[in-house]
């Protein structure tokens, strides 16, 4: 496989990751004190596109324990689902591209081949 394809079928998976990532903080962004994960998508240095991933340590908000009578509080998910919606429509772009970048690919072979054979 060409290397450019390959560079492209790696950065369909960082985006695959990026979106699973993010589907993982939508999922617990109800459970008390989950901390979201961000998803990264750097270059390496052969051009391959690899995930980082680190998790957000910024405390959630806090509100008063509707359990308790004692006044308590409790920490909720810091998950902003705005921001987890914007990551999600910048990875299926990017996913889009590649994708689309791999299939011009296979039909520009496709043609060749066909003028060759």
């Amino acid at each position: 496989m060409n290397m450019s394809i390959q560079n492209n079928a790696s950065a369909l998976q960082a985006f695959s990751n990026q979106v699973s990532v993010s589907s993982n903080n939508v999922a617990n962004s109800l459970s008390d004190e989950f901390k979201a994960d961000r998803a990264y998508n750097v270059e390496t240095d052969n051009g391959q596109v690899q995930t980082s991933i680190s998790q957000n340590q910024e405390n959630g908000p806090l509100v008063k324990d509707p359990l308790k009578n004692d006044g308590s509080l409790k920490e909720l998910s810091n998950t902003d689902i705005a921001e987890e919606m914007v990551v999600q429509i910048q990875a299926q772009n990017g996913f889009d591209a590649n994708a689309k970048i791999i299939q011009a690919y296979d039909e520009t072979t496709g043609t060749v081949l066909d003028i060759i054979g």
